[in-house]
């Protein structure tokens, strides 16, 4: 079934209030659904289904839709979720242990791997555009900041996550090196 309310170029936000859909909230849920989509098919390439790692990317995908929520409402609106310092520190708390099952790094490493491991890294640098629609809606409206530091957090522990699957796999890391 099809609304065609969007036919004209334009969306709902949740207050009702129509927006155009370029507008910079919209990129900005629009970008963070895009990347819980990379995050799902991250997911879907895991061996084990009952991982932490699996579960990790499951309560990420759980608060993606909280952030996305947060993203198309504004503040007047009282009953929406919205991301908070605890979604924020739980993912801290993650990034520390997930960072110490890892070697230390001396160089950068190339974005690659298995599939699991590459799709990661994808799904890291789709964090990284969504952080920066929201950095760039924050200086014409109004962001709850705990959304930056949520996708701050979460790109960081995309790229451990990555590093990790490559390492469950026994695929080593491919180091950058400046010729």
């Amino acid at each position: 079934m099809y609304t065609g309310t969007g036919d004209k170029g334009e969306t709902s936000l949740y207050s009702g209030k129509r927006v155009s859909k370029e507008s910079a909230r919209v990129e900005a849920y629009g970008t963070v659904d895009e990347l819980n989509s990379q995050i799902g098919a991250a997911r879907s390439l895991l061996k084990d289904k009952a991982s932490p790692l699996d579960q990790n990317l499951r309560d990420v995908q759980r608060d993606l839709f909280v952030l996305g929520g947060d993203l198309a409402s504004d503040k007047t609106l009282s009953k929406v979720p919205r991301i908070g310092k605890e979604h924020v520190q739980r993912l801290e708390k993650i990034v520390e242990s997930t960072f110490a099952r890892l070697p230390k790094l001396t160089r950068f490493v190339l974005p690659n791997g298995g599939v699991t491991g590459s799709q990661l890294h994808v799904a890291r640098a789709v964090c990284r555009r969504a952080e920066r629609t929201v950095v760039a809606l924050s200086k014409s409206e109004e962001v709850n900041p705990e959304i930056i530091r949520y996708l701050n957090r979460l790109s960081t522990l995309l790229f451990d996550l990555a590093r990790l699957a490559n390492k469950m796999d026994g695929i080593p890391e491919e180091e950058w090196v400046h010729e």
